[in-house]
């Protein structure tokens, strides 16, 4: 089985986590799709809403079945994906993990706690998300695994493959973020649209 893993804080969940899952299915050929939501962001300088309010959100925005909601990372008290990661491979014993992320994650992604780990851990997916495609062509971690990059048109064999391994795909572009949701003050005032 494969299964894609998106983490993050999910800070509200909306629409564009649902897309950038259905287009990681489309694209990376994923049985399932495990969204993974943090307890915190160690790279955020400031704490997200309650967990079982974040996991409330994302039950309710998500009814597709291949579409998973986990608290795994608080459950087994993880706090970094290269953990996290080694902590679901040991849990769920012959599942092929991919992570997944945006494109704007790639471009940073040297900053995250042992992002060369994680690299060599599992295959990576990178969703194409609106702005910052060049900063993530051009990272730092595109850089030093640019031998490990699966080509687009071959991306539905990267849960095929071992790590360090990695594809850059393009997708529909949707505007929706939880930045712009928070900055609306709706999902401070519970009356947020995970819509567009």
């Amino acid at each position: 089985m494969r299964v894609g893993v998106l983490g993050g804080s999910f800070d509200p969940p909306h629409t564009g986590h649902l897309h950038l899952s259905l287009e990681a299915m489309k694209r990376f050929d994923l049985d399932r799709v495990l969204w993974l939501i943090s307890p915190g962001n160690p790279l955020k300088a400031s704490a997200p809403a309650p967990l079982p309010r974040r996991l409330e959100a994302a039950q309710k925005l998500v009814s597709h079945p291949r579409i998973l909601i986990s608290d795994f990372e608080a459950r087994h008290q993880s706090r970094y994906t290269y953990e996290t990661l080694k902590k679901l491979q040991h849990t769920w014993d012959g599942v092929n993990f991919i992570w997944l992320m945006g494109a704007d994650n790639l471009s940073q992604f040297h900053r995250w706690e042992n992002w060369r780990g994680i690299m060599r851990t599992v295959p990576v997916g990178v969703l194409a998300r609106p702005g910052l495609r060049i900063d993530a062509r051009t990272s730092v971690a595109s850089r030093i695994f640019r031998s490990a990059r699966l080509n687009g048109r071959n991306s539905r064999l990267l849960g095929r493959k071992a790590a360090p391994q990695w594809c850059f795909v393009n997708m529909p572009m949707t505007g929706i973020s939880s930045s712009q949701i928070r900055a609306s003050g709706a999902w401070a005032s519970g009356n947020a649209r995970l819509s567009e």
